[in-house]
């Protein structure tokens, strides 16, 4: 923190509902009606949440269309003492969102940035998903251009992690086919509206998924999570091999019931095999 950050105002990253409005936390709540005023992806959106808390605050549109020029004005504010309550249409701001400009430029800056947090779609749709929790990797809305959507894809595809990606219903036929070719026919969940009145949660294959959505239109907001790769499968012995290793560790002085045993842990063949076959070998070379 630079040595005049206490002279600076507060950015607030404020998370808000993803769909259903008994989510908001008396924080955010709190934050909102404290601020000096309120950075919003979207005012008409905001408004619709003021109004509810019965909050009047000035607003200014902060998007990925205006970010640069828009985005100065915010900090300058914030440097003349201002506190502004940064937020998007719905989740955690500044994930997959235009607000990771303004807090990456803010904390260059010196300016305090506190967290609101709250509900994320992502790990929301995560927890549900009955995908693998441990580990993940968040991917948000593929690239719109198909070079770089392809090259996005061939980047993940050995990734062993659950894949979340963020969808439109606009895009979300053209996203599960190119989902099923990158992949192959995986394990997914598909999370519709979390938290609204429609909520659907899906667990599927892309398959089964994309012959669905070709047949029934999508609608609203989709959060879809995607099983990892599998590791690779080591190659299967052959009792050859597996003789060829006991012999191996026989020459090199093991005895032969140790050869075999070990032959056999490495291999799962029985040890009773490999000795068989080593026998019959031996016989014949006699």
């Amino acid at each position: 923190m630079s040595e005049n950050a206490n002279s600076c105002g507060t950015l607030y990253v404020v998370a808000t509902p993803i769909g259903n409005l008994g989510d908001l936390t008396p924080r955010a709540a709190e934050t909102f009606a404290r601020a000096d005023f309120i950075a919003a992806e979207d005012t008409r959106v905001t408004l619709r949440l003021l109004n509810h808390l019965g909050l009047k605050k000035p607003m200014v549109s902060y998007y990925e269309h205006n970010l640069r020029e828009r985005g100065e004005m915010i900090l300058r504010r914030l440097q003349q003492g201002e506190s502004c309550a940064l937020c998007s249409d719905a989740g955690m701001p500044a994930v997959s969102d235009p607000g990771e400009v303004l807090v990456t430029d803010a904390l260059a800056r010196g300016i305090p940035v506190v967290p609101v947090p709250a509900a994320s779609a992502a790990v929301t749709a995560l927890a549900v998903s009955g995908q693998p929790t441990g580990r993940f990797c968040f991917e948000g809305f593929l690239p719109m251009n198909r070079r770089q959507r392809r090259e996005r894809l061939a980047e993940t595809r050995d990734e062993r992690r659950t894949l979340i990606f963020y969808e439109a219903p606009h895009k979300l036929v053209s996203t599960l086919a190119d989902l099923l070719e990158a992949y192959g026919d995986r394990s997914i969940t598909v999370c519709r509206e979390l938290t609204k009145l429609h909520e659907q949660i899906w667990k599927t294959t892309l398959a089964q998924a994309l012959l669905f959505y070709r047949e029934n239109a999508p609608r609203g907001e989709f959060v879809l999570v995607v099983a990892g790769a599998q590791p690779p499968q080591p190659e299967a012995w052959t009792l050859e091999e597996a003789a060829a290793l006991a012999r191996s560790l026989a020459a090199g002085g093991a005895s032969a019931a140790a050869a075999c045993k070990e032959a056999a842990a490495q291999s799962g063949f029985a040890k009773s095999e490999i000795y068989r076959l080593l026998t019959a070998e031996a016989e014949k070379e006699g």
